[in-house]
């Protein structure tokens, strides 16, 4: 088994970022470095963080670009028309994806999920997944290779995203009706454009296909019915999120969090529900089955039934910064790390990401509106999600 070597770490320079926007609504300002390399040498099936969680996810945004204004993750008032969005040379190309994906891999990681903002808005992206679609576990295997995506291009490059090596996708979906899911969306686009993006999807193998509806009160809840009705039976399994407060531009109040026993409640109403398998550690979803074997529906409960303690995700964002947490406010520069060093230096730099993993200590969602929690984090330097994925 291979073991990660000692060495004395490198220097860094931090990432300075320039203000997102011009009114001052901006990403965190810099990027702390990565730690050096632990002293001891470790066997990647041994990282752990202090939580005693392993690594095993990572999730790559591609681009910080999209194509919704979805109020819960980029809202118009705070990404409009004079929203600065990031300049070529500061996002990582594939290769450095690539690079990063596979040390990542070295660690111990087992799967790599593509988000965004939009992901299939970032050109040739077919490319990238067919480097990643080309790497290895420690257990010789191809990693699970998925994808997040809202759905609206996605009839156009399912078969090409396939053919590179694309197992599955996620489709973010918070209504069927037409005004409610322009609503939701903020945009022109149709929602018959991602119910087609899905039908592609599963017609080229790119399944199981999951569906996430964030749900909030009194905005679209009254489509939860509606939404399990369609999907029902039809092999995609439908998940309901509850509206988390990430970021610090979305207006989260807790008064706009539909629970998930209530959404389940709802359901129930029209479909009795039945607790399904007990679910895979690290995975966000409670799934329930339809009693009468139409199928499954999951929950996932960040707020109310928060499922920190067996998190074992790392968030990659567009321009290289690494965060141990969806609610971070502060990411680590690998960016310059990967532009300043070389392929022989990989075992290093590897290292000083399990330096980084061991000293992980989140658990934001556990503690949230704790007063340690509170002295903690500041609620207004908090990356946005469409900076770093869901």
């Amino acid at each position: 088994m291979s073991q990660i070597p000692q060495r004395q770490a490198a220097r860094t320079v931090p990432i300075v970022a320039k203000p997102s926007r011009t009114d001052g609504v901006a990403q965190s300002a810099w990027a702390l470095p990565l730690p050096p390399a632990p002293e001891a040498n470790l066997t990647p099936h041994a990282l752990m963080d202090t939580l005693g969680r392993p690594l095993r996810d990572l999730r790559i945004s591609v681009t910080d670009r999209c194509n919704f204004r979805c109020g819960y993750c980029m809202p118009r008032a705070a990404f409009g028309r004079d929203h600065a969005f990031l300049p070529q040379p500061e996002l990582l190309s594939f290769e450095e994806i690539t690079r990063a994906a596979r040390l990542f891999l070295s660690l111990g990681v087992r799967k790599l999920r593509l988000t965004g903002g939009e992901p299939l808005l970032r050109k040739d992206l077919e490319r990238l997944v067919a480097q990643l679609a080309g790497l290895r576990t420690l257990d010789g295997h191809p990693p699970e290779l998925t994808l997040t995506t809202n759905g609206s291009l996605l009839a156009r490059k399912a078969r090409a995203l396939k053919d590179a090596g694309l197992q599955r996708v996620t489709v973010s979906l918070d209504a069927l009706d037409a005004t409610t899911f322009q609503q939701m969306s903020d945009s022109t686009l149709s929602v018959s454009d991602v119910l087609d993006g899905i039908d592609h999807a599963r017609a080229v193998g790119l399944g199981p296909i999951k569906v996430n509806m964030v749900v909030q009160r009194g905005v679209n809840d009254h489509e939860i019915l509606p939404m399990a009705r369609h999907f029902r039976g039809s092999g995609v399994e439908l998940r309901f999120i509850e509206f988390m407060d990430v970021g610090h531009t979305n207006r989260w109040d807790m008064a706009h969090v539909l629970p998930s026993d209530q959404v389940r409640a709802i359901i129930e109403t029209e479909f009795p529900l039945v607790m399904a398998d007990s679910p895979r550690q690290g995975t966000t979803a409670a799934r329930w089955s339809y009693a009468d074997g139409q199928g499954h529906v999951g929950f996932i409960s960040s707020v109310t039934q928060a499922f920190c303690g067996d998190c074992n995700r790392m968030r990659l964002s567009t321009d290289g910064r690494l965060y141990t947490c969806l609610f971070a406010s502060q990411g680590h520069d690998l960016r310059s790390v990967l532009r300043q060093t070389s392929l022989a230096d990989d075992a290093h730099v590897a290292a000083r990401l399990a330096a980084l993993w061991q000293q992980r200590q989140d658990r934001y969602s556990q503690l949230r509106g704790t007063e340690s929690e509170q002295a903690a984090h500041d609620a207004s330097a908090r990356v946005e999600m469409s900076f770093i994925g869901g």
